[in-house]
Formats: structure tokens, sequence, C-alpha cells
């Protein structure tokens, strides 16, 4: 197959990645594309430091003539199969009505009403194939949110991580990894280690970068236990060090992070955010309301008291190899169903 993914992001977050681990598998046996913008890295962090030499890219303007230069790269490339990512290249997409299958993955939601024009949707989670309307007349996957299994770090690897972070012998040390907004909830996490100063043996530890960085850096100002780290390319390996993880967003599709947590491991407690119930509901972990301190406070004195043993859940639905071959499988059926849809309408043609 000819496939052409579109992701008009920024930075390297979870959209970004799943994106690129699709590209990078599909390019073993597929001929694959993607586009992206030009101003693609953020920090720093692109999409482009993480993909297979294979995949060729074609990196638009941010505003000026994007969906000119977009229809040239369909009309010059030729795909058979279209793959847009989040809502602008859905929208795209959907206004150049390109002449073969087009697919849009819900890394949110239908936010928008282009994504109802699409031949197929990708859902990661059981609320987003509920959201769908009936009205939605194409074909629709639940599907598992793609995971890379993590190579497996030493003793003395993790011992180094966390040294370097300053954790000492019998400290608890929470970690927390994701874009530092709002949505995604870290200001009640800090709030929730701040309000339990007596709990001198944690360690909290945040991985990201975002809008909210300034506000949260003050939040913490003053508690020695609270760092704030920054991007880290790396950060995979840093889940295998956390005790527990925890992802305390406010709205969560499918959290990527939480499956990369369990894959190292490591005990993981939520909010009930849809996508994190799921996860939860799935594979264990523990649960707190949305953005309620004193219960995520009380879970994080209970794990200081009774740490939690590692747990690996059976996470193998998610390996980008199964996820990657169920992917596959749906684009064959759109362009079947495609195919079966030109030859009905090229049969209604003559009969006219």
């Amino acid at each position: 197959m000819r496939i052409l993914h579109i992701v008009l992001s920024r930075g390297f977050a979870g959209s970004e990645r799943s994106t690129a681990e699709s590209c990078n598998a599909q390019c073993e046996r597929h001929d694959v594309a993607l586009v992206l913008r030009r101003d693609h890295r953020r920090n720093g962090a692109s999409i482009r430091d993480h993909l297979d030499p294979r995949v060729q890219c074609f990196e638009l303007p941010r505003f000026w003539f994007t969906r000119w230069h977009l229809g040239r790269v369909l009309r010059h490339w030729r795909p058979e199969l279209v793959h847009g990512h989040l809502r602008r290249a859905t929208r795209l997409i959907a206004q150049l009505k390109p002449p073969c299958a087009s697919v849009s993955t819900l890394h949110i939601g239908v936010n928008g009403p282009h994504f109802l024009q699409m031949d197929g949707l990708v859902c990661n989670a059981r609320w987003q194939v509920r959201q769908l309307p009936k009205s939605y007349t194409g074909q629709a996957l639940k599907a598992h949110n793609s995971l890379t299994p993590h190579r497996r770090l030493s003793a003395e690897e993790i011992a180094g991580l966390r040294a370097s972070w300053g954790v000492q012998p019998g400290e608890l040390l929470v970690g927390g990894v994701g874009r530092l907004t709002d949505v995604k909830g870290w200001d009640t996490l800090i709030a929730a280690v701040r309000s339990r100063p007596e709990l001198k043996q944690l360690k909290l530890v945040l991985f990201g970068l975002g809008a909210a960085e300034a506000r949260l850096q003050a939040q913490a100002a003053g508690d020695a236990r609270i760092q704030l780290l920054g991007f880290r390319a790396d950060v995979k390996d840093c889940y295998q060090a956390f005790d527990v993880f925890v992802c305390p967003s406010r709205f969560e599709p499918l959290p990527r992070v939480v499956l990369e947590a369990m894959d190292a491991g490591t005990p993981v407690i939520t909010s009930t955010a849809d996508g994190c119930r799921e996860l939860v509901e799935d594979h264990g972990g523990e649960l707190f309301p949305i953005g309620d301190v004193p219960a995520l406070a009380a879970l994080l004195a209970d794990h200081v008291a009774r740490p939690r043993a590692r747990h690996r859940p059976d996470l193998s639905a998610h390996d980008i190899a199964v996820s990657g071959q169920v992917m596959l499988g749906f684009y064959r059926e759109l362009l079947a169903r495609r195919d079966r849809q030109l030859l009905t309408e090229a049969d209604a043609e003559l009969a006219l």
C-alpha cells in the first residue's frame, strides 16, 4: 500500500509518538510518507527525530497556502490511503476530498464535523466509540493505543537515575510525564503533595514542557520534594525508576503515558477521566475523582505507608506488532469498501 500520514501539530507528545510508531511499523512493508508543518520542532523536540529513514517527509508552510501545498503532495505522491491525525489535518483532508480512502484517528474525539466525512475513524477508547453519532456512515475501528515495549533497565541504571534526582534510599519516588498544560491536572498533583508536608520521605518529579510551566513552578516553589525537570528524550527509561506514576488529567482520551508506566511495571494512580479509567479497569491501578486534592493526597500517603509491588499487566493487545496488523487490516477493509462503492457508481452510470 501507499499510505500518507498527516500530522500538523508541533513537538513530540502522545499524538506525535503514536503517529511515528505507525509510520515506522508500516514502512517495513509499505510505501509510507508523512506530511508535517515546517515549524514542527517545539522546545527542541520533533517527530522527525523519531522516524525511520524509509519514511518520506513533506513539510508544509504553517499558514500560507497550506491546503494548496497539501493538495500538491496528494497529486504528486498519489496515496491509496490518507491517514489524518488531529483536527487540522482531518479538516484539510475533508476539504480536499482526495481520490483515495481517508481515515482519521480520534486522538481526542469528534471535535469537528470534518471527522464524519472520513471513510474510517480509529477510536482508541470505548468512550470515543460511544460518542460517534448514528448519522456517521463510515467504518469505525475500536483499536488499542499502540505501545512499543521498552528495554529493561539494570538495577545500576535505575539507581543512577534515582540518585541523579536526589532520591535517598527509603524515599517514595512519584513520577509524572506529559505536557505542562491545565488539562493535564499537574496543579492537582502538586497541591496534593504540598497538602501533606509531613510526608518527608516522598519525592515528586515531573517531566514535560508547556504553557503552564511558570505557574506550576510558582506553585511548587519552596518545597524541596518537588522537581519540574523539563523535556527528556529518554523519558521511557524514567518510568522504571518511579515507585508510583500519577496521571491527574482533567480530560484524557487514552493516555499513552499510563501504558508506558504499566509496561515499566510501575503502579499507577490516575484520575477518573474516561481514558484513564478505561486503562485502570482493564489493567489495574487506583483512581481518584478528577481534581480531588484530598483524595489524591490520601492515596499518596497510603503509598508511602504501604509501597505497592511492581506489576506488569498483559499489554499484548497494545503491542505495536499486534495493533499495527489490526490497523493494516482496517486499511484494507476501507480500500475494499471504496472499490465496491466505485463499482456501484460505475454500474449506475452505465445503466443511465
